[in-house]
């Protein structure tokens, strides 16, 4: 293995301060985060409907569960089941809340203003004031959870088909009978293949 002299190779230079390394590393990340979101708008510019920025984080709802986050990026992007909303049946469809039917179901009429759902909102929404783009909401996880709670619980945003109106004289009475008890037979079968 050859030896090198010291003598003869040149002293590396000093590494600059870990501040400025840290600085010009911030600097950099944030300039290239930019020119990334830039070009996506450029080559995927976002709807005119759409008043929500393009942004490289995830959302604070998006920890939320899978069904409530699709419920909630749904009725933000104007692109869910509400009657307001003409993604999902014809464009010459009645637009006004099935449930109170005053104004039309917009997101803002059904989490804030539908007379129909205002005893569930008094309960679940405290501190839920405005759902727009800039609304303190989108950042405060306690606030996103009531608003969850609250989709869950008035069934907001969901395909009709999937929690149909029920009237309470529609609905069938309560049956006090015991549960079915299959016949013998049936039942030493059942315990025949455990």
């Amino acid at each position: 293995m050859p030896m090198i002299n010291s003598h003869l190779v040149c002293p590396a230079p000093a590494l600059p301060p870990q501040s400025l390394m840290d600085n010009t590393y911030s600097a950099l990340k944030k300039r290239m985060r930019e020119a990334l979101l830039e070009e996506w708008s450029s080559l995927f510019p976002t709807p005119g409907y759409y008043l929500h920025p393009p942004a490289l984080q995830p959302k604070p709802f998006m920890g939320l569960g899978k069904f409530v986050a699709r419920r909630i990026h749904q009725m933000r992007a104007g692109k869910s089941y509400l009657a307001a909303h003409p993604t999902w049946r014809s464009p010459d469809a009645d637009t006004s809340c099935p449930r109170c039917g005053l104004e039309p179901e917009t997101f803002e009429h059904a989490i804030l203003s539908c007379p129909s759902r205002q005893h569930s909102g008094s309960r679940l929404l405290h501190g839920v004031t405005d759902v727009g783009p800039e609304a303190p909401l989108w950042s405060s996880l306690p606030l996103l959870k009531r608003l969850a709670t609250f989709i869950g619980v008035t069934s907001t945003g969901f395909p009709p088909s999937m929690f149909p109106p029920t009237t309470p004289s529609s609905s069938p009475p309560l049956s006090l009978s015991p549960p079915r008890v299959p016949p013998p037979a049936f039942r030493v079968f059942l315990l025949a293949e455990v």
